[in-house]
């Protein structure tokens, strides 16, 4: 079975609504074995909704909609569905008798417009909606499917585990596509694919390299039982560990942070974080794993000048000589830190987060890490330059591989 997205309402193409439903939504198929070979984004448009649908129903067995089951006058899904399968609207009286009791259970007040939510495509039944007052619907119609499912997220994820997956299960009757994903570090995503380029040429599994910040994620796909598709998994995995050494960090739900954290405690040490440019991001990030406090003892936001040098004991004359952005500086913060939180570690951020140079001449981008550790304190230093919040981003992973790389050399 294949399957088609269309997500629906102008906020998306605008930009102001970001369609994280649509990768949920994505994930789901693939659980349930069926392929999507196509997504749509449309506007609140009957006229161009209708044609999506069309193309849609065209090329793909089953098609589902995200957004527009409101009772507004923009909520243009239900219409556009009936238009595109040739199929009147006729008024559901069991689903306006359950509406009006649920608004009178929640004390809201009743406006006719609402009935608008009670009409489906003939033939159609409503997917129940416990979050929500719009409820989805499942539509038949000779060898084609289509389903609507409501836009906000606390609505749409419950429905997506519930009785849309329950009536996926039913209909797929195809074996799950398993996926593995592997988190690279420290290396390009060229270089990479140039190191992996026999194994991404294969197809059970198939192997494909997506780029992050910072990171590369290698995501193998098999469709079978899990048991099977580990089988084929194992082998491809232990070569591409092989291949690329420290550089994997994690696999599927491991992530750098949680990494580092294992590695400090399986140390029986400790870390404290001093950040300037990156205001916080790397203690949050590692504040994000169940545990953390076990390693992460605490952190220092250095922002200006004086708080480098009267909280980290930054020298006068460090700052003076090579300014606050320099290896030098990095490395008195991460040793103040280190010192003033009793950590065994200590690790900091400083540089140019943008936009533009700052005040010294020193250019967007320009990062250095510095990191004092049990036996030795060290810098490096960065360039990014790929704009504010990126070059923040890029610091703080930045930081993590630093210290990643110490402890799994050592």
């Amino acid at each position: 079975m294949t399957a088609e997205i269309i997500s629906v309402g102008t906020e998306l193409l605008l930009g102001t609504t970001v369609d994280s439903n649509a990768a949920t939504l994505g994930q789901a198929l693939a659980r349930h074995g069926i392929t999507c070979r196509h997504r749509q984004t449309v506007g609140d448009h009957l006229g161009r909704l209708t044609e999506a649908l069309q193309l849609a129903l065209s090329r793909s067995d089953l098609v589902i909609t995200i957004g527009g089951l409101g009772p507004t006058q923009d909520d243009l899904t239900r219409e556009g569905i009936a238009a595109a399968l040739g199929l009147p609207l006729v008024a559901q009286p069991a689903l306006e008798k359950h509406l009006r009791a649920e608004f009178e259970r929640r004390g809201l007040r009743w406006v006719e417009s609402n009935l608008r939510q009670t009409m489906l495509p003939e033939g159609a039944e409503a997917l129940s909606n416990p979050h929500g007052t719009a409820p989805g619907l499942w539509c038949e119609s000779g060898d084609k499917i289509v389903t609507a499912l409501p836009g906000p997220p606390r609505e749409f994820g419950p429905m997506v585990a519930g009785p849309l997956g329950e009536r996926l299960a039913a209909k797929s009757g195809s074996e799950p596509i398993q996926t593995r994903t592997l988190k690279v570090v420290g290396v390009g995503e060229s270089r990479v694919e140039e190191l992996l380029a026999d194994l991404m040429a294969g197809s059970h599994p198939t192997l494909a390299p997506y780029a992050k910040t910072g990171e590369v994620h290698l995501r193998l796909a098999a469709q079978g039982s899990q048991a099977a598709a580990d089988a084929v998994f194992d082998p491809v995995e232990a070569v591409i560990r092989e291949r690329l050494g420290w550089h994997v960090v994690g696999r599927d739900d491991e992530s750098l942070e949680s990494r580092v954290l294992d590695l400090l405690a399986s140390r029986g040490e400790t870390l404290a974080v001093a950040e300037s440019l990156t205001g916080g991001q790397v203690v949050e990030r590692l504040c994000r794993i169940p545990g953390a406090s076990r390693v992460l003892v605490g952190g220092v936001v250095a922002y200006v000048n004086t708080v480098k040098r009267d909280l980290l004991g930054v020298q006068p004359n460090t700052l003076q000589e090579f300014t606050a952005v320099s290896g030098e500086t990095a490395c008195e913060m991460a040793e103040g830190v280190r010192n003033k939180l009793g950590a065994a570690w200590g690790l900091s951020t400083t540089g140019v987060a943008g936009p533009g140079p700052d005040s010294e001449g020193h250019p967007e981008g320009l990062v250095f890490i510095g990191l004092a550790g049990p036996n030795s304190t060290a810098s490096e230093r960065h360039v990014f330059g790929l704009g504010r919040e990126i070059n923040r981003a890029r610091a703080a992973q930045a930081a993590l591989i630093r210290i990643y790389r110490d402890l799994v050399h050592i």
